[in-house]
């Protein structure tokens, strides 16, 4: 993490739902992999990151991708599964 690019870009927020009546804002920087997000969901809701899948649509999210890389965008929504 540098502190550069906290400045370049703003922050972001997502929301996860996992249709069960768990639906959780985020606020990220889309430098953020998709396994911080999961860290950051998981201090949220009590759940274990390692048991955190995110989805939307038909695609799994892997962890080591950025979420500017998969161009996840303030206002995004995704759907919450556990393994």
């Amino acid at each position: 993490f540098s502190l550069f690019s906290a400045f370049t870009m703003p922050m972001i927020e997502i929301t996860v739902n996992d249709r069960l009546g768990k639906k959780v804002r985020i606020k990220c920087n889309p430098t953020d992999t998709i396994g911080d997000l999961k860290k950051l969901i998981a201090a949220q809701t009590g759940t274990r990151f390692e048991k955190i899948v995110l989805k939307k649509w038909y695609t799994i999210y892997k962890d080591h991708i950025t979420l500017q890389d998969y161009e996840v965008h303030d206002g995004f929504n995704f759907e919450l599964y556990y393994q």
